[in-house]
């Protein structure tokens, strides 16, 4: 694989500390507990560093570019410096760019925005819906579900070798998926994708949290991800790769920022100068906190050691998958199979069970927080269930029979700030509930699983 599961250090560090560590939860059995945040895949808890280096900026917030006042200055330099320190997390080749955005899927149509004239897009149908379908004004060739990393490679080969007209190309593909959280082969992918005269943007959402990515190394010509998953809140995102496209593309957003001279023509109209920088896709007044929490969060993960991150991540992801593989009733979701290596994020079904249902009740019983659904990545979900495309379910919908598929699945994951004793209560519940069952019915509520307080307890 591309991307090693092999810490080069194999010491083991402590959990992260991360906001809302002491949050404690009400239990409708009675008490309260501390809160079990298991769905790091969805968003991951703010770390504690991040949230001090924003609190201590706060007071300084000021408007961004061409400002003279002092605070205004001090936010130019803070916003600024942080595209360096992005840039330096991904290891950006000397003429990268990292453009700023609201997200991985705010990146990536971005990037949709500007591909050239005739530009046929390669993506294959497990991927997240961030990178499947903003594609949608150019020729796009979905590419099935591989099931071995080789397969993965081979398949975009012969795709990219048999496109009509040989014209421009670009390969989207995640480097960790949001559904199994298997690695997938990027370098091998991006060699397959310059030999075919193609580029290649790797959706790094569910990777850049886990494991360092390296553009050069990797030899991607584009990275996206979010900052929300990053450890990172408020609502930034980055793109960051090649220039070309981008700056002969029109600005994403029009409007102040994004142009560098605007004058008055003649018969009235209004001739438009466009920067040629990041700045021509950055437009209006940027999120400077939130560009400030993803440097922040990069640098946080650096100096932590990403190699001692990833060796205790391994840790949890060994666990978890030997405490479910002793439950007979669960059946963990895989693409490449039990040897693929992997992040924390792990997704599975539990025979007589509905999702919703289970996860529900994990919350409601346990004060362990959990996702259920197709987790937008649909179409491989459906794939692995076996299932045909149909509503997602509710937890009011009838429970799977034993031996019935289950309409969606369960997912677990995990990261830099996850104590040992959040997996273990988790392990715990998932033993208790296969056993003993849920202790109250549960019903719908919009559009949420909820306790059915009016109804007697089970």
């Amino acid at each position: 694989m591309s991307v090693s599961t092999t810490a080069v250090d194999q010491s083991i560090c402590a959990p992260l500390p991360v906001l809302g560590a002491d949050v404690t939860v009400p239990l409708v059995t009675g008490g309260d507990v501390t809160y079990a945040a298991l769905d790091y895949a969805a968003s991951a808890p703010a770390l504690q560093r991040v949230w001090d280096d924003v609190a201590a900026y706060a007071p300084y917030y000021g408007s961004v570019h061409r400002g003279a006042g002092y605070l205004s200055q001090l936010s130019t330099d803070l916003f600024e410096s942080s595209r360096v320190t992005v840039a330096e997390f991904l290891g950006c080749r000397a003429d990268d760019q990292v453009v700023f955005t609201r997200s991985t899927t705010d990146s990536l149509n971005l990037l949709a925005a500007a591909l050239p004239a005739d530009c046929e897009v390669f993506v294959f149908e497990t991927e997240h819906h961030a990178s499947l379908l903003p594609w949608r004004d150019a020729r796009v060739t979905y590419l099935d579900a591989p099931r071995t990393p080789a397969q993965a490679v081979a398949t975009l080969e012969k795709a990219l070798a048999d496109r009509d007209p040989h014209g421009p190309a670009l390969v989207c593909v995640t480097g960790a998926s949001n559904v199994t959280g298997e690695l997938w082969p990027v370098k091998e992918l991006a060699a397959a994708a310059h030999a075919h005269g193609a580029r290649i943007v790797l959706d790094a959402a569910q990777l850049a949290p886990h494991h360092p990515v390296d553009i050069a190394e990797l030899d991607v010509d584009w990275v996206a991800f979010s900052g929300h998953k990053l450890y990172a809140p408020f609502g930034s995102g980055v793109l960051a790769g090649r220039t070309d496209w981008l700056r002969d593309a029109e600005p994403y957003l029009a409007g102040g920022g994004a142009s560098r001279k605007v004058a008055r023509r003649a018969d009235g109209g209004v001739d438009v100068e466009w920067h040629t920088t990041a700045a021509r896709h950055e437009a209006g007044s940027p999120n400077v906190i939130g560009v400030y929490s993803i440097a922040s969060a990069c640098k946080a993960l650096t100096e932590a050691g990403f190699d001692k991150l990833v060796a205790r991540e391994q840790q949890l992801v060994s666990r978890v998958r030997e405490g479910l593989a002793d439950v007979p009733e669960v059946k963990v979701l895989s693409l490449f199979g039990d040897d693929a290596p992997r992040v924390g994020v792990i997704s599975f079904v539990v025979e007589g069970w509905n999702s919703s249902h289970f996860a529900a009740a994990l919350s409601a019983e346990y004060g362990i927080g959990v996702r259920d659904g197709l987790f937008c990545a649909h179409p491989l979900v459906r794939t692995l269930l076996g299932s045909e495309p149909q509503d997602p379910g509710e937890c009011g919908a009838p429970e799977a029979a034993p031996g019935e598929r289950s309409l969606n699945a369960i997912r677990v994951s995990f990261g830099a700030g996850t104590p040992d004793e959040h997996v273990e209560r988790f392990l715990g519940a998932v033993r208790e509930l296969v056993g003993k069952g849920a202790r109250w019915t549960y019903r719908t509520e919009d559009g949420r699983c909820v306790p059915d307080r009016g109804a007697a307890q089970v």
